[in-house]
């Protein structure tokens, strides 16, 4: 098991072409930095280290402290159909701060910035698999927190459908 420091460490996120996100101590192209609150200590490893130089320095307190940080919607593997509306709402305790923040990715793209970044609407979208994360920056330290990743899907509805009102 590792043991937990104090100091910052940084790791990289990045959704690949399939809309899998990834995370992992090395940049890849259009990673996003991530800045966590602790780094394992010496002790057990998980194995080499390319960069065995000292952690950058970071203030001791973290300014990104959100008591709750989540996506309550969408639902985690919620399924809309056809045009559906897609609402977007943030639980964020206490408020967006002062110099942060809040960037939405849908499928590892920049959203544009809604009007109200904790309640929106996402455009209609074609059928797939979707993956939304929000994430606040701290824009004077440059730290950035990311809330929990919420995976959806888009259907389109048949028109051979049995069920459909075309044929009632």
């Amino acid at each position: 098991m590792l043991a937990f420091s104090t100091q910052a460490a940084v790791i990289y996120k990045w959704v690949d072409a399939d809309g899998v996100v990834h995370y992992s101590d090395q940049s890849a192209p259009g990673a996003e930095k991530i800045f966590t609150a602790s780094a394992p200590s010496s002790g057990p490893s998980s194995g080499p280290r390319n960069n065995p130089g000292p952690a950058p320095k970071k203030p001791p307190a973290s300014a990104l402290n959100y008591s709750e940080f989540v996506i309550t919607s969408p639902a985690p593997e919620q399924t809309f159909f056809g045009d559906d509306i897609i609402g977007v709402h943030l639980s964020l305790v206490p408020g967006l701060k002062i110099n942060h923040s809040l960037v939405w990715h849908l499928n590892g793209k920049e959203l544009d910035n809604p009007s109200d970044p904790l309640s929106f609407t996402i455009p209609r979208q074609d059928r797939g698999t979707f993956n939304l994360t929000a994430t606040i920056t701290d824009q004077a330290t440059g730290e950035s927190q990311s809330s929990n990743s919420v995976t959806f899907y888009v259907r389109q509805p048949s028109q051979l459908a049995p069920l459909s009102p075309q044929h009632h």
